[in-house]
């Protein structure tokens, strides 16, 4: 394995808190990726943007408006994760796919290669700079541009189940799935534009519970206990 993107939920890193940052939450997961890129792994980050910003709450708000909140919200994110991983030693640069000031690069493919290149964390903020396109959709685009080996998603359940887990003790969990399967039986792992582009260019999907312990590590360094969406 030489590259990787790891997706986060904006929820998850907010804990129990449910809104803003939970610091040891986030302190856990730099350690993770830590272990990981001195593995000799690439690590790219997309991570959304819930903890902030849930999309259009009000009528009121023109969707592209409430798209360009969101795409904010996962910018604030991505630097405060930035820093918080630069206190555990690594080097992180954040790209986004439009200008923002001196806070950010401009993402190229070419740009990125040469953070992987120098050993740093890269993270892909601000989805794909488009209304109407979620960050499952922005990272699956990203993983495909910059040739991962796999994607992980990191999420508040521990794997693909045939219905919410939450709602239906009985709901069964799977080891594997083919994203075919995703698609037809609306299983929502990630969204339909996502999961087509996933399809369509045979990239992999790797799902499971962030809160499980060494949960990042053992997902991507084959201990790994969610669920594989295959392509094949």
């Amino acid at each position: 394995m030489r590259r990787v993107l790891l997706k986060l939920s904006g929820e998850a890193l907010a804990g129990e808190k449910h809104t803003g940052f939970d610091e040891p939450t986030v302190t856990e997961v730099a350690r993770q990726v830590r272990q990981i890129t001195e593995s000799g792994i690439q690590v790219g980050i997309v991570i959304g943007g819930g903890n902030f910003w849930r999309g259009r709450t009000s009528e009121t708000i023109d969707r592209t408006k409430a798209d360009q909140i969101g795409m904010l919200a996962t910018i604030m994110n991505c630097i405060y994760v930035s820093e918080i991983f630069r206190s555990q030693g690594m080097q992180t640069q954040i790209l986004t796919p439009f200008e923002c000031g001196s806070m950010t690069k401009l993402f190229s493919k070419d740009r990125a290669n040469k953070y992987f290149a120098k050993g740093m964390v890269v993270f892909f903020a601000g989805g794909t700079g488009h209304p109407y396109f979620s960050t499952d959709t922005g990272i699956v685009l990203r993983a495909v541009e910059m040739e991962a080996d796999g994607i992980y998603l990191a999420k508040a359940i521990d794997g693909v189940y045939d219905s919410d887990p939450k709602l239906n003790p009985a709901a069964k969990k799977y080891d594997e799935i083919s994203i075919q399967e995703v698609i037809d039986r609306q299983l929502a792992v990630v969204d339909l534009t996502a999961s087509i582009l996933c399809m369509e260019n045979r990239m992999p999907m790797y799902v499971f519970g962030l809160q499980e312990e060494n949960s990042i590590v053992r997902a991507i360094t084959g201990a790994f206990s969610g669920t594989k969406v295959t392509v094949s």
